[in-house]
C-alpha cells in the first residue's frame, strides 16, 4: 500500500453532516463534501493485510485494498476500473450500503475500520466529474432478446450485465420511473434521485430499453413476454409487507412504512402535485420497527413537522461496543444511531405492542404497550411481559416498518409458471425457476435483503441467463461458495 503505517498516522474521518436544525427543513443530501486531502488520508489507512477480510464482508466481492491504493495515488481511472469490475452501481452503494465490508475490515479488530463506503462513493463521483463514467456500447450483438421485469437494483444490474453480453434487453417497470425502492423507498436526504437518473441515462445510451408504466397482467400479459423474448428475469422484489396483527390495526392512521415513504418521494420529485396524503404534521408519530426503514420514517416525519416521534423495537437495546460473543469479523450487533435519530426521536427497546385505540370516527388515538424481558429458555431466547408496565401512549399516526414476507401475491409468479415454496418465495436452482425460461434475482428470490445483495444477485443471475442463451458466458462472476449462506444446489421443497 502507498503508506504502510497510514492506519497509525490517520484517524477515521467521514463527511460532516449539515446541522440537524437546518437539514430537517429540506430533503437534500445531509452531507457536506469531504476535502480531497482527507479522502486521500482515509485511503492511506488501508493496511497491507495478509488476508483482506473486507472481501468476505462484501457480497459483490469488491477488490477493496486495490482501489484504496489507487485512490491514495490519485489514480482515479484505475480506481474506477477496479470498482466497476465488480459493482455496477458504486454511486448507489457508496451512499446507502450498511458497509458489511467495514465490519470485516482487519483494522476493525482494535481500531476504527477503513472508511470503505466513503471511498467507494467518491470514486464514483470523481469518475463522473472526470468523464470516466461514460457509455460502454457493446461491440457486437447477439440475436437474443431478454425481458427483465422490475427495475430495482437487481433488475438494473441484470439488465446492465446482459446488455454488455450483447443481448437486446428490455426492462419493464410498473412505476413511471425506474429504481424500485431506491427511488420510492429511500428518502432523498439519503440519496437524491438525480443519482439514479444519471446512471439510467448511461444505460439507455448503451442500448438498454426501458418500458416504464408497464405492469404485467394489466397493460401487458405474461404470455406476450414469454412468446416474444428468449429469456425472462423476474426481479420485482419482496414487496409483501409484514403486518402487525393486533386489535385496532384497522384504525385510520395506521400505515405501512412504504405507503408513507413512497408518496413523500413522489412529492419531492414532482410526480405528485399535492402534499403527501399521509401527513405527520403536528401529530404524535409512532414508528414500529428499529431498522433502516423505520429510521427513514423518523427523518421524514421530522421534516413534516411532527409533534413527537417515538420508535419502538421488540428486541433489547444493543450494547455500545461488541459483546464477547459477537467477535470480529462478525457483523457488530451494536447500537446504531442514524442521521434521522440525531434529528429527534424517542427510542424504546424491549417493548411489545398490544392494541391501537381509536375514537368514534375510527381514527387512531393511542397505542397500548407493555415492557418485556428477554431470557434464554432451552437454548432459545424468549420474552415475557413485565407486570405493571402496561400503558397507552398518544398516537395520531403509526408507521409499520417491520419488514417484508416475500414477493407480492399478485399472480405474477403463477402467470409465468413459476412454482413457489411454503414461505411464498419461488423455487429456484442457480437462479433458474421451475419454468426453465424464467430466471429470478434479488429479494424476490432470496427474501428481503440489502441493496448490495440485490446488485450481486442481478450480476450472478445474468451469468446464468447468458449461459442458458449461448451455452457459455464470458460475464464476470465471483465464487459464491465463499459468500452464500445457503446453497441452492437443488430445488427446495
Amino acid at each position: 500500500m502507498g503508506v504502510k503505517d497510514g492506519f497509525l498516522k490517520y484517524k477515521r474521518e467521514l463527511e460532516e453532516n449539515r446541522d440537524p436544525k437546518e437539514r430537517i427543513g429540506d430533503y437534500k443530501d445531509i452531507h457536506h463534501p469531504i476535502k480531497p486531502e482527507t479522502l486521500n488520508n482515509q485511503a492511506a489507512r488501508c493496511m497491507d493485510c495478509g488476508i483482506p477480510f473486507c472481501h468476505n464482508g462484501c457480497p459483490l466481492g469488491n477488490v477493496i485494498p486495490e482501489f484504496n491504493d489507487a485512490v491514495y495515488r490519485k489514480e482515479w481511472g484505475e480506481a474506477f476500473d477496479i470498482l466497476r469490475g465488480t459493482n455496477n452501481f458504486p454511486e448507489f452503494t457508496g451512499r446507502i450500503c450498511p458497509a458489511p465490508c467495514e465490519a470485516s475490515c482487519v483494522l476493525g479488530i482494535n481500531k476504527d475500520p477503513v472508511a470503505i463506503e466513503l471511498i467507494e462513493k467518491n470514486i464514483a463521483e470523481k469518475a463522473y466529474e472526470l468523464g470516466l463514467a461514460k457509455p460502454n456500447v457493446p461491440e457486437s450483438r447477439t440475436d437474443k432478446k431478454v425481458a427483465v421485469i422490475g427495475a430495482g437494483p437487481a433488475g438494473l444490474a441484470a439488465a446492465d450485465q446482459l446488455n454488455q453480453a450483447g443481448h437486446e434487453v428490455t426492462l419493464f417497470e410498473k412505476d413511471q420511473k425506474v429504481g424500485g425502492l431506491l427511488r420510492y423507498g429511500i428518502p432523498d436526504f439519503k440519496m437524491e434521485k438525480w443519482v439514479i437518473d444519471r446512471r439510467v441515462k448511461l444505460m439507455e445510451e448503451e442500448g438498454v430499453i426501458f418500458s416504464t408504466g408497464t405492469e404485467i397482467g394489466f397493460n401487458i400479459k405474461a404470455d406476450h413476454i414469454l412468446q416474444n423474448f428468449d429469456a425472462v428475469v423476474l426481479s420485482t422484489g419482496a414487496q409483501e409487507p409484514r403486518d402487525l396483527k393486533i386489535k385496532g390495526r384497522e384504525a385510520n392512521g395506521v400505515h405501512f412504512a412504504m405507503e408513507f415513504l413512497g408518496e413523500q418521494n413522489k412529492v419531492v420529485s414532482g410526480e405528485r402535485d399535492s402534499e403527501n396524503p399521509i401527513s405527520a404534521k403536528g401529530k404524535h408519530v409512532i414508528v414500529i420497527g428499529g431498522g433502516d426503514t423505520g429510521s427513514d420514517c423518523i427523518g421524514t416525519s421530522n421534516r413534516h413537522g411532527a409533534a413527537s416521534v417515538m420508535q419502538l423495537e421488540l428486541l433489547p437495546k444493543p450494547p455500545q461496543k461488541r459483546a464477547q460473543l459477537n467477535p470480529w469479523p462478525e457483523w457488530p450487533m451494536t447500537l446504531k444511531v442514524s442521521s434521522s435519530h440525531e434529528e429527534g426521536v424517542e427510542r424504546v427497546f424491549s417493548v411489545l405492542t398490544k392494541e391501537f385505540t381509536k375514537d368514534e370516527s375510527g381514527n387512531v388515538t393511542g397505542l397500548t404497550l407493555v415492557d418485556i424481558e428477554w431470557n434464554e429458555e432451552n437454548g432459545r431466547m424468549k420474552f415475557s411481559e413485565i407486570e405493571g408496565t402496561e400503558r397507552t401512549v398518544p398516537c395520531d399516526l403509526a408507521l409499520l416498518a417491520i419488514g417484508y414476507t416475500g414477493p407480492k401475491q399478485n399472480g405474477l409468479l403463477d402467470a409465468f409458471g413459476v412454482d413457489t415454496m411454503e414461505n411464498t418465495l419461488p423455487k429456484s436452482k442457480e437462479y433458474q425457476s421451475t419454468n426453465g425460461k424464467v430466471f429470478l434475482a434479488g429479494d424476490m428470490r432470496r427474501g428481503q435483503s440489502l441493496v448490495v445483495w440485490a446488485i450481486s444477485e442481478g450480476r450472478e443471475c445474468a451469468v446464468k441467463v447468458d449461459e442458458y442463451l449461448m451455452g457459455k458466458s464470458h460475464l464476470p462472476r465471483k465464487d459464491r461458495s465463499f459468500f452464500e449462506n445457503v446453497e441452492d444446489a437443488e430445488f427446495c421443497e
